[in-house]
């Protein structure tokens, strides 16, 4: 386990330590379990950017064969 300085705002320290005497919580696990859902978050967020930045990569071929596919006519080929 690594040990942290960390630095809150008033406000934010003052409803820290009001939430934490009604749910009865230590500070540190609830801190603990606050970064680590926000780890959750970003690396969601980092995904949903690459998977942005990818889907941009192949658009145009995308949208191109599938142009291809609706040119052809199935009616007249034979199976």
């Amino acid at each position: 386990m690594k040990t942290v300085l960390l630095k809150l705002d008033d406000s934010t320290f003052c409803e820290t330590e009001s939430i934490l005497t009604r749910i009865k919580k230590p500070r540190n696990r609830y801190i603990n379990e606050a970064v680590s859902f926000y780890n959750k978050i970003q690396k969601r967020q980092l995904i949903e950017k690459q998977l942005r930045e990818e889907s941009l990569l192949v658009k145009d071929e995308s949208i191109r064969v599938l142009n291809e596919f609706e040119s052809v006519d199935y009616d007249n080929q034979a199976i």
